[in-house]
């Protein structure tokens, strides 16, 4: 199908995209890589009279690997996420989700701030950035603002970003040690089926710390707290693995679809979570 008539905007700067979106108000939205709402404004599930192309505002790209914290640009792409050696070093849990996006051709386009800031719960970097307790900073008419990823999601496709802010990059720590994103999907390029995103901090025989997040198991991605408390303290033997999975369970709330029944999903969490575990607990 054709999309209905719109008027395009391509900013070289954040001041004139903002100038922009407060300009025409409702009427207007910013587009990144595209992957979203192209399809839904080709399908006239969206209607855009004003759409406003991030390509050329250079500021909001790139990677800033620190000595304690990094920093991405929110027009980065997946492509660049996964060939930037210094991320990769510092934060390899990055790449492997990356690679498990789509496909290449997707992702030499796609972005990380779309994928974040879309609020579409099947996405895979939501559930890493609430693993990774990252920040996200947003800039809008009355300034910079920053959120946590943790508090970023209310629902499907409803975030704390106002229409008339854009996401300009996200930082997080360097992570623990122990990483794994287990992505179960129907085909190659599909969303999730169910994922898990795990980190692992690792002394010896003992779990010294853990986070966990759940993707495409609720309306939101899904900050598994009790889940990574159960494996703290533990051998990240077989009984605490257990405790972690029911523990998950009693967070996610699926809701049956073309990719399975509740059951089927229930099942695959629990898979996906012992799976990343037992990876993100070897590489510890």
């Amino acid at each position: 199908m054709i999309p209905a008539a719109f008027e395009y905007h391509r900013p070289s700067d954040i001041a004139a995209a903002l100038s922009i979106l407060t300009e025409y108000g409702d009427d207007a939205r910013v587009i990144a890589g595209g992957h979203s709402l192209v399809p839904m404004m080709k399908l006239r599930m969206a209607e855009v009279p004003h759409l406003i192309d991030l390509q050329d505002i250079g500021t909001l790209r790139g990677i800033d690997v620190g000595a304690d914290r990094i920093r991405i640009g929110a027009m980065t792409t997946q492509h660049d996420l996964i060939n930037h050696d210094a991320l990769t070093n510092a934060a390899p849990t990055i790449r492997e989700t990356a690679l498990q996006i789509a496909d290449p051709q997707v992702r030499y386009m796609g972005t990380i701030g779309g994928n974040v800031a879309n609020g579409d719960p099947g996405n895979d970097m939501p559930a890493l950035m609430q693993c990774l307790d990252a920040t996200f900073y947003l800039t809008g008419p009355n300034g910079e603002r920053t959120v946590s990823a943790r508090e970023f999601y209310f629902a499907a496709y409803a975030t704390d970003r106002e229409d008339d802010e854009i996401l300009t990059a996200i930082e997080f720590a360097h992570p623990m040690p122990g990483f794994a994103y287990e992505k179960q999907k129907r085909k190659i390029g599909d969303y999730a089926t169910a994922a898990a995103a795990v980190l692992i901090q690792r002394d010896g025989e003992r779990c010294t710390g853990a986070s966990i997040a759940m993707t495409n198991l609720s309306d939101t991605p899904v900050f598994a707290e009790d889940a990574a408390a159960t494996l703290v303290g533990t051998a990240v033997d077989s009984a605490a693995i257990a405790a972690a999975i029911e523990a998950m369970q009693q967070a996610i709330d699926p809701s049956e679809d073309n990719r399975g029944p509740v059951p089927f999903k229930r099942h695959i969490a629990g898979v996906v979570l012992q799976r990343a575990i037992e990876r993100a607990w070897s590489r510890a």
